[in-house]
């Protein structure tokens, strides 16, 4: 059995000036990965896999740093495409965030649709499974998507329910078969 390690971004810089896309981990998530880095717990991951936004990228980065290994971006495992809205503050964020799930087949004020990030975060990590070497698989990405394919695993209505607490936490599924095996999320701590 191969095992398919989800990880989400820890804690980033909010640069209201600069793309979300492109905002930096800050020095606590980064702290937070390296802690997980060394617990051992990715010690059978061969391949490691992000989507292409930085703090992806450099998430993905600090962990196959410590393995030894590479990172591959997939633009498809990208988070929901919020690019319609830009920057919003928190309160206002987490209202949208609130409708992107209650709403899934609509697009709330120009977002991707919940049902088609999950369809797109579905089919994206089932290529890394196609597309990896033997051994087990590390994909690093974002809350919102990870919460859509736990949902999709578990047979589950899109529901913001299924959201992690925080940012930087984590999953694993079971390769071949695509179960869980952590009932839910883990907080990277």
């Amino acid at each position: 059995m191969r095992t398919l390690h989800f990880v989400t971004h820890p804690e980033v810089v909010v640069d209201p000036a600069v793309p979300v896309t492109r905002w930096h981990l800050g020095d606590g998530g980064i702290a937070r990965l390296r802690r997980f880095a060394a617990s051992g717990t990715l010690d059978g991951v061969r391949s490691v896999w992000a989507s292409t936004e930085c703090k992806a990228i450099e998430a993905a980065g600090v962990l196959a740093g410590a393995l030894g290994l590479g990172v591959a971006v997939r633009e498809d495992l990208g988070e929901n495409d919020r690019t319609a809205t830009g920057f919003l503050p928190p309160e206002e964020f987490e209202r949208m965030a609130d409708a992107f799930f209650a709403r899934p087949t609509d697009s709330v004020r120009g977002w991707e649709r919940a049902a088609d990030a999950q369809a797109r975060i579905v089919g994206a990590v089932r290529a890394v499974e196609a597309a990896a070497p033997a051994g087990d698989i590390l994909v690093v990405a974002h809350g919102a998507v990870g919460a859509l394919l736990r949902g999709h695993l578990m047979g589950a209505p899109i529901s913001r329910a299924l959201d992690q607490p925080r940012q930087g936490c984590r999953f694993e599924v079971a390769l071949p078969t695509w179960k869980l095996i952590t009932p839910g999320w883990i907080v990277l701590d």
